[in-house]
């Protein structure tokens, strides 16, 4: 079954691909079908094989022999490994399917707020709608309770930041972390933004250190949400208690 899940985890990394190149230039993930952005020439299947095709054509375009990014092969790797170790932690069910397609909403926000320096509405929407049908499928007024209080603890804060920093943290990040709070709760999302601005200050002082980043440069935060978000899904517990330790 780990085989079957890696497979399927592989081929959506694929069509991740395709949104993280679509999505920021507002084109359409549906038409037309993938194609070298260099020479437009439509991909045949064995050019679509995730990872396989990457190795077997070295890197290049079947048709124009242009370089193809390093992108492909790891984003669908990354997805295809998350999606095995999200099944070998919560089993084949509802849980590992919905955590399943939030990772790989977040590996596109990642890819996107990396490069772009934007999270695209439509993609904080999907995780907020994910964490509807959740919600819908074991419904109980203390979780929406909770779940609501999580949106607006998260959501509020950061927009909170935004108007003390005068919008050094943007409107996408404010929206995505009101839909994870909806989507963990209020002890989630408390969990969740301690350890994102944990990695934020880590990281970004680590990238000035190694002169890759200067003062004046803008460093996306919805990379360190994401980490963050990943960490929470797979280790909660021991994060949980070490709050709890530090804290308490």
């Amino acid at each position: 079954m780990h085989i079957i899940i890696l497979i399927l985890g592989l081929i959506i990394g694929s069509f991740l691909n395709v949104c993280i190149y679509r999505i920021p230039r507002n084109e359409s993930i549906a038409y037309p079908p993938s194609h070298c952005p260099q020479c437009q020439q439509p991909l045949g299947p064995l050019n679509l094989i995730p990872v396989l095709s990457y190795l077997l054509q070295r890197g290049r375009c079947h048709h124009c022999k242009a370089f193809i990014s390093m992108q492909y092969p790891i984003v669908e790797l990354i997805n295809g490994l998350l999606w095995v170790t999200l099944y070998h932690k919560f089993g084949l069910g509802m849980t590992m399917l919905h955590y399943g397609i939030l990772v790989s909403v977040l590996i596109v926000i990642f890819a996107i707020d990396y490069s772009h320096l934007i999270i695209p509405d439509g993609l904080n929407i999907a995780i907020f709608l994910l964490a509807l049908v959740s919600l819908s499928m074991n419904f109980s007024m203390s979780d929406l309770i909770d779940r609501m209080g999580g949106l607006l603890l998260g959501g509020g804060c950061f927009l909170l930041i935004a108007l003390i920093s005068h919008g050094a943290m943007g409107g996408g990040d404010i929206k995505l972390m009101a839909a994870l709070g909806f989507t963990f709760g209020i002890t989630g999302i408390l969990m969740l933004m301690l350890l994102s601005f944990l990695l934020g200050a880590v990281i970004s002082v680590g990238l000035l250190l190694l002169k890759l980043k200067s003062r004046n440069d803008a460093i996306p935060f919805g990379p360190f949400i994401t980490i963050a978000t990943l960490l929470m899904l797979l280790w909660r517990g021991p994060i949980f208690r070490f709050y709890q330790a530090l804290f308490m």
